[in-house]
Protein backbone atom coordinates (compact mmCIF):
# COMPACT_ATOMS: atom_id res chain seq x y z
CA UNK A 1 0.00 0.00 0.00
CA UNK A 2 1.18 3.46 -0.57
CA UNK A 3 2.60 5.50 1.82
CA UNK A 4 1.26 8.75 2.78
CA UNK A 5 2.75 11.86 1.90
CA UNK A 6 4.13 13.22 5.52
CA UNK A 7 5.22 9.81 6.29
CA UNK A 8 7.51 9.48 3.49
CA UNK A 9 8.53 12.85 4.42
CA UNK A 10 9.08 11.88 8.21
CA UNK A 11 10.82 8.47 7.30
CA UNK A 12 13.51 10.83 5.18
CA UNK A 13 14.05 12.77 8.30
CA UNK A 14 14.09 9.87 10.51
CA UNK A 15 16.88 8.67 8.42
CA UNK A 16 18.72 11.76 8.70
CA UNK A 17 18.75 12.17 12.35
CA UNK A 18 16.04 14.42 12.69
CA UNK A 19 13.39 13.77 15.34
CA UNK A 20 9.94 13.94 13.71
CA UNK A 21 6.19 13.64 14.72
CA UNK A 22 2.85 13.98 12.74
CA UNK A 23 0.87 17.56 12.81
CA UNK A 24 -2.88 17.69 12.91
CA UNK A 25 -4.92 20.54 11.76
CA UNK A 26 -3.91 23.60 13.89
CA UNK A 27 -0.28 22.20 13.78
CA UNK A 28 -1.42 20.04 16.87
CA UNK A 29 0.41 17.47 17.70
CA UNK A 30 -1.12 13.65 17.92
CA UNK A 31 -0.25 11.47 20.85
CA UNK A 32 2.02 8.48 19.97
CA UNK A 33 0.88 6.14 22.61
CA UNK A 34 -2.87 4.45 22.69
CA UNK A 35 -3.76 6.41 25.99
CA UNK A 36 -3.15 9.73 24.41
CA UNK A 37 -4.59 9.09 20.76
CA UNK A 38 -6.81 11.88 20.58
CA UNK A 39 -6.21 13.55 23.34
CA UNK A 40 -8.16 11.13 25.34
CA UNK A 41 -5.73 11.39 28.50
CA UNK A 42 -6.82 14.96 29.17
CA UNK A 43 -3.69 16.31 28.36
CA UNK A 44 -2.61 20.02 28.19
CA UNK A 45 -4.84 21.36 25.26
CA UNK A 46 -1.89 22.48 22.69
CA UNK A 47 -0.33 19.41 23.39
CA UNK A 48 3.10 21.53 23.30
CA UNK A 49 4.15 19.72 26.48
CA UNK A 50 3.90 16.79 27.75
CA UNK A 51 0.09 15.86 29.59
CA UNK A 52 -0.85 14.48 32.83
CA UNK A 53 -1.09 10.88 31.03
CA UNK A 54 0.43 7.93 33.01
CA UNK A 55 2.77 7.05 30.14
CA UNK A 56 5.95 5.60 30.78
CA UNK A 57 7.51 8.59 28.79
CA UNK A 58 6.16 11.95 28.02
CA UNK A 59 4.49 11.39 24.67
CA UNK A 60 2.88 14.56 23.68
CA UNK A 61 4.44 17.45 20.94
CA UNK A 62 8.45 17.48 21.24
CA UNK A 63 8.58 14.62 23.62
CA UNK A 64 7.25 12.54 20.91
CA UNK A 65 9.55 13.32 18.39
CA UNK A 66 11.31 10.25 16.91
CA UNK A 67 13.38 8.71 14.15
CA UNK A 68 12.79 5.19 15.09
CA UNK A 69 10.71 3.76 12.32
CA UNK A 70 9.00 1.22 14.16
CA UNK A 71 7.09 3.98 16.39
CA UNK A 72 6.20 5.44 13.13
CA UNK A 73 4.37 3.00 11.27
CA UNK A 74 3.31 1.76 15.31
CA UNK A 75 -0.41 2.33 16.49
CA UNK A 76 -1.70 4.76 17.17
CA UNK A 77 0.33 6.70 14.72
CA UNK A 78 0.26 4.63 11.74
CA UNK A 79 -3.22 5.73 11.79
CA UNK A 80 -2.38 9.49 12.39
CA UNK A 81 -0.18 9.82 9.38
CA UNK A 82 -2.99 9.13 7.06
CA UNK A 83 -4.71 12.06 9.23
CA UNK A 84 -1.75 14.56 9.65
CA UNK A 85 -1.88 17.83 8.12
CA UNK A 86 1.85 18.48 7.90
CA UNK A 87 5.15 16.92 9.78
CA UNK A 88 6.66 18.80 12.69
CA UNK A 89 10.19 17.72 14.02
CA UNK A 90 12.01 19.07 17.08
CA UNK A 91 15.25 21.02 16.39
CA UNK A 92 16.82 20.57 19.57
CA UNK A 93 17.00 16.89 19.06
CA UNK A 94 18.52 17.47 15.73
CA UNK A 95 20.92 19.77 17.15
CA UNK A 96 19.38 23.04 15.63
CA UNK A 97 17.72 26.35 16.72
CA UNK A 98 15.05 28.18 14.51
CA UNK A 99 14.79 31.75 14.71
CA UNK A 100 10.84 31.54 13.76
CA UNK A 101 10.22 34.93 12.34
CA UNK A 102 6.39 35.20 11.93
CA UNK A 103 6.12 39.11 9.67
CA UNK A 104 7.95 41.16 7.19
CA UNK A 105 9.19 43.30 10.18
CA UNK A 106 10.66 40.41 12.70
CA UNK A 107 12.49 39.61 8.98
CA UNK A 108 13.55 42.62 8.34
CA UNK A 109 14.57 43.28 12.28
CA UNK A 110 16.66 39.67 11.47
CA UNK A 111 18.19 40.61 8.14
CA UNK A 112 19.98 43.86 9.85
CA UNK A 113 20.73 42.04 13.33
CA UNK A 114 21.09 38.45 13.11
CA UNK A 115 24.56 36.44 11.05
CA UNK A 116 22.95 35.04 7.50
CA UNK A 117 22.27 31.40 7.50
CA UNK A 118 20.03 28.57 5.89
CA UNK A 119 16.41 30.35 5.97
CA UNK A 120 13.01 28.79 5.17
CA UNK A 121 9.79 30.62 3.74
CA UNK A 122 6.97 29.98 5.96
CA UNK A 123 3.31 31.22 5.24
CA UNK A 124 3.75 35.05 6.77
CA UNK A 125 7.47 34.98 7.25
CA UNK A 126 10.72 32.68 7.60
CA UNK A 127 12.39 31.05 9.64
CA UNK A 128 16.27 31.11 10.17
CA UNK A 129 17.67 27.78 11.30
CA UNK A 130 21.75 27.55 12.93
CA UNK A 131 23.61 24.44 14.15
CA UNK A 132 23.35 24.41 17.78
CA UNK A 133 20.53 23.81 20.71
CA UNK A 134 19.52 25.98 23.19
CA UNK A 135 16.45 26.87 25.07
CA UNK A 136 13.19 27.53 23.59
CA UNK A 137 11.75 30.43 24.04
CA UNK A 138 8.85 32.01 22.64
CA UNK A 139 8.39 35.73 22.32
CA UNK A 140 11.83 37.04 22.75
CA UNK A 141 10.67 40.25 20.52
CA UNK A 142 7.26 41.15 18.31
CA UNK A 143 7.34 38.30 15.86
CA UNK A 144 9.77 36.66 17.19
CA UNK A 145 9.97 32.98 18.75
CA UNK A 146 13.02 30.43 19.58
CA UNK A 147 12.55 27.18 18.75
CA UNK A 148 15.38 24.30 19.81
CA UNK A 149 14.96 21.95 23.04
CA UNK A 150 11.25 21.29 24.67
CA UNK A 151 9.46 22.84 21.50
CA UNK A 152 8.59 21.28 17.88
CA UNK A 153 8.79 23.50 14.65
CA UNK A 154 6.40 22.78 11.34
CA UNK A 155 8.57 21.05 8.49
CA UNK A 156 8.83 23.38 5.51
CA UNK A 157 11.24 22.23 3.19
CA UNK A 158 15.09 22.41 3.77
CA UNK A 159 15.51 25.88 2.90
CA UNK A 160 18.65 27.61 1.22
CA UNK A 161 21.54 29.12 2.07
CA UNK A 162 24.23 27.29 4.63
CA UNK A 163 23.90 27.05 8.00
CA UNK A 164 25.83 28.86 10.70
CA UNK A 165 26.78 28.01 14.11
CA UNK A 166 24.37 29.49 16.60
CA UNK A 167 25.54 33.03 17.38
CA UNK A 168 25.69 34.88 20.62
CA UNK A 169 23.07 37.16 19.58
CA UNK A 170 20.45 34.81 19.29
CA UNK A 171 21.74 33.36 22.69
CA UNK A 172 21.24 36.47 24.23
CA UNK A 173 17.78 36.85 23.04
CA UNK A 174 16.55 33.82 25.03
CA UNK A 175 18.48 35.35 28.47
CA UNK A 176 15.74 38.19 27.90
CA UNK A 177 13.18 35.66 26.97
CA UNK A 178 10.27 34.91 29.51
CA UNK A 179 10.15 31.07 29.23
CA UNK A 180 11.32 28.65 31.95
CA UNK A 181 12.16 25.89 29.87
CA UNK A 182 15.82 24.72 30.02
CA UNK A 183 18.46 23.72 27.31
CA UNK A 184 20.40 20.83 27.78
CA UNK A 185 23.10 20.79 29.32
CA UNK A 186 23.49 24.56 30.27
CA UNK A 187 23.89 26.48 33.61
CA UNK A 188 20.73 25.64 35.81
CA UNK A 189 19.56 29.34 36.85
CA UNK A 190 17.22 28.65 39.43
CA UNK A 191 17.06 30.91 41.98
CA UNK A 192 18.71 29.73 45.44
CA UNK A 193 14.98 28.42 48.03
CA UNK A 194 14.51 30.75 50.62
CA UNK A 195 17.11 33.78 50.12
CA UNK A 196 19.19 32.90 52.93
CA UNK A 197 22.63 33.76 51.43
CA UNK A 198 24.86 31.86 49.58
CA UNK A 199 23.58 28.33 48.99
CA UNK A 200 25.76 25.69 51.00
CA UNK A 201 26.01 23.59 47.72
CA UNK A 202 28.51 26.06 46.40
CA UNK A 203 30.68 24.48 48.91
CA UNK A 204 33.33 22.70 46.37
CA UNK A 205 33.76 19.59 48.20
CA UNK A 206 29.87 18.79 48.75
CA UNK A 207 29.30 19.57 44.74
CA UNK A 208 32.15 17.37 43.92
CA UNK A 209 31.46 14.80 45.47
CA UNK A 210 28.27 14.66 44.55
CA UNK A 211 29.34 14.85 41.09
CA UNK A 212 32.12 12.31 42.17
CA UNK A 213 29.22 9.46 43.69
CA UNK A 214 26.98 10.03 40.27
CA UNK A 215 30.04 9.38 38.18
CA UNK A 216 30.25 6.61 40.15
CA UNK A 217 26.79 5.48 39.86
CA UNK A 218 26.82 5.48 35.98
CA UNK A 219 30.46 4.06 35.39
CA UNK A 220 29.35 0.81 37.40
CA UNK A 221 26.18 0.37 35.88
CA UNK A 222 26.22 -3.66 34.23
CA UNK A 223 22.62 -3.36 33.22
CA UNK A 224 19.78 -0.93 32.64
CA UNK A 225 22.12 1.92 31.50
CA UNK A 226 19.62 4.36 30.40
CA UNK A 227 17.63 4.08 32.95
CA UNK A 228 20.87 4.59 35.29
CA UNK A 229 21.64 7.60 33.85
CA UNK A 230 18.22 9.15 33.93
CA UNK A 231 17.44 8.13 37.71
CA UNK A 232 21.45 9.46 38.18
CA UNK A 233 20.43 13.28 36.53
CA UNK A 234 17.02 12.93 37.69
CA UNK A 235 19.22 12.84 41.64
CA UNK A 236 21.95 15.00 40.92
CA UNK A 237 18.97 17.84 39.97
CA UNK A 238 16.61 17.45 42.67
CA UNK A 239 19.60 18.08 45.05
CA UNK A 240 21.51 20.35 42.98
CA UNK A 241 19.31 21.60 39.91
CA UNK A 242 17.28 24.86 42.03
CA UNK A 243 20.14 26.61 43.66
CA UNK A 244 22.04 27.56 40.39
CA UNK A 245 25.15 25.45 41.30
CA UNK A 246 25.14 23.41 37.92
CA UNK A 247 27.35 24.58 35.52
CA UNK A 248 28.13 23.49 31.77
CA UNK A 249 31.08 21.67 33.31
CA UNK A 250 29.67 20.18 36.00
CA UNK A 251 26.61 18.72 33.52
CA UNK A 252 29.93 17.85 30.84
CA UNK A 253 31.58 15.20 33.28
CA UNK A 254 28.16 13.50 33.82
CA UNK A 255 27.82 13.49 29.78
CA UNK A 256 31.36 12.02 29.78
CA UNK A 257 30.45 9.25 32.28
CA UNK A 258 27.15 8.38 30.37
CA UNK A 259 29.06 8.09 27.05
CA UNK A 260 31.36 6.26 28.10
CA UNK A 261 29.19 3.67 29.22
CA UNK A 262 28.15 3.93 25.70
CA UNK A 263 25.22 6.35 25.64
CA UNK A 264 25.16 8.62 22.70
CA UNK A 265 24.93 12.33 23.15
CA UNK A 266 21.21 12.65 22.21
CA UNK A 267 20.36 9.88 24.71
CA UNK A 268 21.83 12.17 27.16
CA UNK A 269 20.55 15.48 26.05
CA UNK A 270 16.94 13.47 26.19
CA UNK A 271 17.62 11.76 29.71
CA UNK A 272 18.37 15.47 31.02
CA UNK A 273 15.60 17.10 29.54
CA UNK A 274 12.99 14.74 30.73
CA UNK A 275 14.57 15.06 34.35
CA UNK A 276 14.22 18.44 34.14
CA UNK A 277 10.93 18.19 32.76
CA UNK A 278 9.82 16.25 35.25
CA UNK A 279 11.53 18.11 38.34
CA UNK A 280 9.25 20.73 36.85
CA UNK A 281 12.56 23.08 36.62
Amino acid sequence: MTQPTHLRRAFDLAAHGVPVLPLRAGKVPFGNCPDCADNACGGRPNMKTPGPCGCPQPCHGWAAATTDPHVLTSPPWASAWRKAAAVAYHPGGAGVTVVDLDNPAAVDWARATLPTTRTVATTRGEHWIYQGAMRSVNGVRDGVDIKSTMSYARWLGSGIGAMTALPDAVRSLAAKGPSTAHRAPQTVTVAARGGQGECPHRTPAYLDRGLAMAEQCITEARSAVHATVYRTFLAVLSTHGRCGCLTDAHVTRLFTAAQAKGESARHCTDAWTNALTTLGL
